[in-house]
């Protein structure tokens, strides 16, 4: 009875206007940073909001998958400073940073390759290939959908290699997903910038919590499929699980319970601390019993393996797995359900707007 009246105290603040985040600052700092660009870039960076584009993602690097909008390289400075800031305030401190840190390790792979290639690792057909997948800083692009000086429909879309940054505005409601952030490599292993690794928390997470169960506790969490490929929702396949797999939240001890809400804490933390506070309160009103933890592959780092975390409301994703199967490569991505490019907000903004 306890229990039950906390969960619905908590529902009954999650609908207070206190604890949603803002749009009026996501919509200062965007209009900023539109003002910040040259006319003809400005003409670059809108795309309709029906237009496809909003709504398809991938993380390919931009030599196998152009990109609609503006090319953030081709930014100048005061313009990059204004986007920035929009990213400031869509993420907290920890999400902006891994942002730039997955883009600065394109950079990073490309000497690496470079390096192979001098060393006689990498044969010269190969190295042509490689060059021509624009693994680079700057070739991340941006589009914004809709205009939102004057529209209360809108919508932001950072994308490139391993990232897919999705935000979807509905009047005072927004959404952050489908969110991806991947990282090659996971762990830096040479250059001046040996031992960076920008996901480290949700790999080191995953370890902690499946080495933190008992012997029958791991056989349950534990898939018996081969790791995939990549994540099982990545865009040419479907984009949620129906089926719950592994072992509950309920199932687990007070300890790991812990450790499991570390992790998902990982990925909701990346937004900014009010959103990540809505999704914790949902979390928190339906509680730890209908989450569920699978695991597939090795127990030990740089060992092919894939988690995921699934309830209800919300799926998480992980995978690293590595095209040389050494595991220095991740995939990871955080799905809210329902409401993947805002479909869940967008209808109800119309349900309650539509006699405007």
């Amino acid at each position: 009875m306890i229990k039950k009246i906390i969960q619905v105290l908590i529902l009954a603040i999650l609908a207070m206007p206190v604890w949603g985040q803002t749009t009026e600052k996501l919509k200062s700092s965007t209009l900023d940073f539109i003002q910040s660009l040259e006319e003809p870039q400005r003409d670059s960076v809108f795309i309709s909001f029906p237009d496809s584009a909003r709504t398809q993602w991938t993380n390919l690097p931009l030599g196998l998958a152009p990109r609609a909008g503006l090319r953030y390289g081709d930014l100048s400075e005061s313009s990059k400073i204004a986007f920035h800031k929009v990213l400031s305030s869509i993420f907290s401190s920890q999400g902006y940073l891994k942002t730039f840190a997955i883009m600065q390790v394109d950079d990073i792979l490309h000497e690496l390759f470079e390096i192979q290639f001098q060393q006689g690792k990498v044969n010269e057909r190969s190295m042509e290939f490689i060059r021509k997948l624009n693994w680079d800083y700057g070739n991340y692009y941006l589009a914004i959908a809709g205009n939102p000086e004057n529209e209360a429909i809108w919508g932001l879309k950072f994308e490139g290699h391993h990232i897919s940054i999705n935000l979807t505005v509905a009047g005072d409601q927004f959404t952050m997903t489908p969110l991806f952030f991947g990282s090659d490599p996971a762990v830096v292993e040479a250059t001046q910038y040996a031992g960076l690794r920008p996901l480290s928390k949700e790999e080191d997470y995953g370890f902690w919590l499946i080495n933190a169960l008992d012997e029958s506790q791991k056989a349950k969490a534990t898939l018996s499929e081969k790791v995939p490929g990549d994540i099982i929702t990545s865009p040419d396949r479907p984009q949620w699980l129906e089926e719950f797999q592994g072992i509950k939240g309920s199932e687990l001890n007070e300890g790991q319970q812990k450790i499991l809400h570390y992790l998902i804490e990982e990925y909701i933390g990346n937004l900014d601390h009010q959103k990540a506070g809505e999704y914790l309160a949902k979390l928190h009103a339906r509680g730890m019993s209908e989450v569920y933890f699978a695991w597939i592959g090795s127990y030990e780092p740089m060992k092919p393996h894939y988690y995921i975390v699934h309830s209800p409301d919300f799926l998480i994703e992980y995978d690293n797995v590595g095209f040389l199967d050494n595991a220095n490569h991740i995939h990871s991505i955080w799905r809210e359900k329902g409401n993947d490019f805002g479909e869940d907000i967008l209808k109800k903004h119309r349900m309650e707007h539509k006699h405007e």
